[in-house]
C-alpha cells in the first residue's frame, strides 16, 4: 500500500504575531512543526506550501502604487523567510526537512526540482516549496495545486483560521452554515472563497481533492493528513 502524500497550504497570516498582525510568532511554528513532524513520524509524506502574507502581499495596500510584477517577487521573497523559520521548527522537532524554491537562492534553499522534491518525500523528509511558482501573478493557492499535480498529492489541505467553508460569512451573518462537502464547481460559481479560481480549476482538472480546516484547533493539521473529517472537502464526490 502506497503512502498517503498531501500537500499543506499554509497562509504567511497563520504565523503571524496575533497581537501584532504580522510577523512571525515562533510558539505559532513550532506547533505547527510538531503537528508536522508527528505525522512524518507516522510515515505520512508530507510538501509544505508558505504563504508570506504576514511579511508581504502583493496585492495589499503596502504595495499600493507598486508595479504589480515587483510586489509580487517581494511577496515571494517573504515566503521565503517564512520556509526558513518551519524548517527550522521541524528540524527542532525531529523532522528531516528541505525548502525549495522557485527562485535560485542557492545559499539558504535547493531549487525547485520536482524528482529530488518526490525522493525526498520518499525518504520521510518534509519538503517546503517556497516563492510561490517563480512567477508573478500566480497565488500561492495555485502554487500549492501546481506542486500537488506535479508530485503527485492525493489531496490539498487548506490550513485556515476558520472551522471551513460556510454558505455565508459567519462573522456578519448568524445563520451561515458549515458546508461538510461541496463540489468544483460549486465552490468556483458561488465565489465561497476557497481557494482563487485558477487554482480550485488545477485540482479540478487533476482530481485533487481540497480539504479546508481551522488550524488553530490543536492536532487539526494531524488529523487533516492522515485523512480523518476535519472541517470542509472540496472534491468531486470522494473524501479527502
Amino acid at each position: 500500500m502506497s503512502k498517503r502524500r498531501v500537500v499543506l497550504k499554509l497562509s504567511g497570516e497563520a504565523f503571524a504575531d496575533a497581537e501584532l498582525g504580522y510577523g512571525i510568532d515562533p510558539v505559532t511554528v513550532d506547533q505547527t512543526a510538531q503537528e508536522i513532524a508527528t505525522v512524518v513520524a507516522e510515515g505520512y509524506e508530507v510538501a509544505v506550501v508558505v504563504g508570506g502574507g504576514n511579511i508581504f502581499r502583493g496585492l495589499s495596500d503596502a504595495a499600493s502604487g507598486m508595479d504589480r510584477a515587483n510586489a509580487d517577487y517581494m511577496g515571494m521573497l517573504a515566503t521565503v523567510i517564512n520556509a526558513l523559520a518551519l524548517r527550522d521548527g521541524l528540524e527542532r522537532a525531529g523532522a528531516e526537512c528541505r525548502v525549495q524554491t522557485a527562485l535560485t537562492i542557492q545559499e539558504v534553499a535547493e531549487p525547485y526540482i520536482r524528482l529530488r522534491a518526490i525522493r525526498h518525500l520518499e525518504k520521510g523528509r518534509v519538503v517546503i516549496f517556497a516563492a510561490g511558482t517563480g512567477n508573478p501573478f500566480f497565488t500561492t493557492d495555485t502554487t500549492a495545486a501546481l506542486r500537488a499535480a506535479e508530485i503527485g498529492a492525493d489531496a490539498v489541505l487548506k490550513a485556515t483560521k476558520v472551522e471551513g467553508i460556510y454558505t455565508a460569512d459567519p462573522v456578519t451573518d448568524p445563520d451561515a452554515e458549515l458546508l461538510a462537502e461541496l463540489d468544483y464547481m460549486h465552490a468556483i460559481a458561488e465565489q465561497l472563497g476557497v481557494m482563487d479560481t485558477t487554482a480550485i480549476t488545477m485540482c479540478m482538472e487533476n482530481d485533487l481533492p481540497i480539504r479546508v480546516f481551522n488550524m488553530t484547533v490543536p492536532g487539526n493539521i494531524a488529523r487533516a493528513v492522515r485523512g480523518e473529517p476535519v472541517g470542509t472537502v472540496v472534491d468531486a464526490g470522494r473524501s479527502a
